[in-house]
């Protein structure tokens, strides 16, 4: 494996202790090299080391794993730019709360919702992901959600979608929702209020195609344009 600290008793005894080895296919086999290139994404793993413990053996399905994977690699991004400051399920652990609380520049705490398209979903949008997360969202803070996709060719636009959805919404298409898993459109509107942005991940794609985000005008509790910018700009790295 890369990384001249991979195989330092420190990194071995962590990922000995997260990750169940003896499963014929451990998760993250990336995790060694994740934790020897970021010493502060090693700090954070140490910090939550029974809650990831958790999410990684309890992940015994390939999409389970892919899940945790990709929470765990964006925080492993977000870490690597020392503006971040990053929390794990601040929340409290099992509970439907966002993945990170973060801050940038020791300003306003804002949220981070990882979630994936998932392929029984369908390849071609990331609309059910979106919809999925937005009761997850606290009203109290504002939120953001990376929607991670398996598209080497790059990141999907959010805004069509998010523009579409508006537009079943504005016209109180309640039946188009509830067929999504809503209740009505009014929920939906009102969901949406916590929602600051949606940042599409694509981590095969090659950068600036790596990411593409769609900002909420909207939202309740907006996110800084700067904060998005380097979050957008970490994510990309």
């Amino acid at each position: 494996m890369p990384g001249t600290d991979v195989g330092t008793p420190t990194i071995r005894r962590l990922v000995a202790y997260l990750v169940n080895a003896a499963e014929p296919d451990p998760p993250l086999a990336e995790l060694p090299d994740w934790l020897a290139a970021s010493p502060r994404f090693r700090s954070f793993a140490e910090a939550n080391r029974d809650k990831i413990r958790k999410k990684l053996r309890g992940a015994t399905s390939p999409e389970a794993r892919l899940d945790v994977r990709a929470e765990l690699r964006v925080a492993a991004l977000l870490l690597a730019d020392r503006r971040f400051e990053l929390a794990f399920e601040a929340y409290g652990a099992g509970r439907r709360g966002p993945d990170f609380t973060a801050t940038f520049r020791a300003g306003r705490a804002f949220n981070i919702e990882v979630t994936r398209r998932r392929a029984a979903a369908g390849e071609g949008t990331i609309e059910p992901a979106i919809l999925a997360k937005l009761r997850q969202l606290p009203p109290s803070a504002s939120n953001v959600l990376v929607v991670a996709v398996d598209a080497p060719a790059g990141a999907p636009d959010p805004g069509p979608v998010l523009r579409d959805l508006q537009t079943h919404a504005d016209r109180r298409d309640d039946e188009f929702f509830v067929a999504k898993g809503l209740p009505d459109a009014a929920t939906y509107h009102a969901e949406l209020l916590r929602l600051a942005a949606v940042i599409a991940w694509a981590e095969a794609a090659k950068a600036p195609d790596r990411v593409s985000t769609w900002a909420n005008a909207g939202a309740r509790i907006p996110l800084p344009e700067p904060t998005l910018r380097a979050l957008t700009a970490a994510i990309t790295a």
